[in-house]
């Protein structure tokens, strides 16, 4: 699991692109968003002058992969990541394991953005501690256990990547990113996913964990049982 630390009070998520940045905070179980924020807001951005319960830190990268942990191997890690995705030379790879889907995580944070350092470095728990940031399909896979549904779809778009993660039950399905161009085409293959697998959109809550504007979300209802946000 993530970095918790004291997990009472007021909670923060900072989710970090290169076209910038938005943040939740979660406080007595409301959660409010500041909807996509610039990266120079970030220095003036009030929420970031305190300290929170639990602080979460992702960036939007789409150089990942998930390997079966008895296939993994830490020196090949990089060859495992270059099968699937361009690392564009990237000079730090890193891996996480994730014990329940007995997987292991490989990506890159490194898109050439400074926003999440700093986010890092400034933005601290209750106690103090800084927290590590994790590559943003990190928290989509870890956000699967909190979803009660046996069909379970999360979604988060950025810098023109749609990152798509859908599960049935403890089964993982599918968890990868999508170039689009536009929500249209992000709606696709968020479809073509619905119908690959057979899940019924009627009876399906999907969830967003960037935020969508009203036309887009009213989209969505046309299709699935509702829309949600985590």
């Amino acid at each position: 699991m993530l970095e918790t630390g004291n997990n009472t009070g007021e909670n923060i998520s900072v989710r970090v692109a290169l076209s910038g940045y938005v943040s939740r905070i979660e406080k007595d179980g409301v959660s409010v968003s500041s909807g996509w924020m610039s990266a120079d807001r970030f220095f003036t951005d009030p929420q970031f002058r305190k300290r929170y319960g639990r602080v979460s830190i992702s960036v939007f990268t789409p150089v990942f992969t998930l390997v079966p942990e008895h296939f993994f191997d830490a020196s090949s890690a990089r060859s495992l990541l270059s099968e699937v995705a361009d690392t564009g030379g990237a000079d730090l790879l890193e891996y996480e394991p994730l014990p329940r889907m007995k997987s292991v995580l490989v990506y890159t944070a490194s898109i050439g953005e400074t926003l999440s350092r700093a986010v890092a470095e400034t933005v601290l728990r209750y106690d103090g501690e800084k927290s590590r940031v994790f590559p943003e399909i990190w928290y989509m896979l870890d956000a699967l256990d909190s979803i009660s549904e046996y069909n379970k779809v999360i979604a988060s778009i950025a810098d023109g990547h749609l990152y798509l993660v859908v599960a049935q039950g403890r089964s993982l399905l599918l968890c990868t990113s999508f170039q689009v161009v536009d929500f249209v085409t992000a709606e696709y293959f968020i479809f073509l996913a619905m119908k690959k697998f057979q899940l019924n959109m009627e009876m399906t809550v999907i969830y967003f964990r960037t935020p969508l504007d009203a036309g887009e979300e009213m989209s969505l209802y046309r299709y699935f049982k509702s829309v949600d946000y985590i």
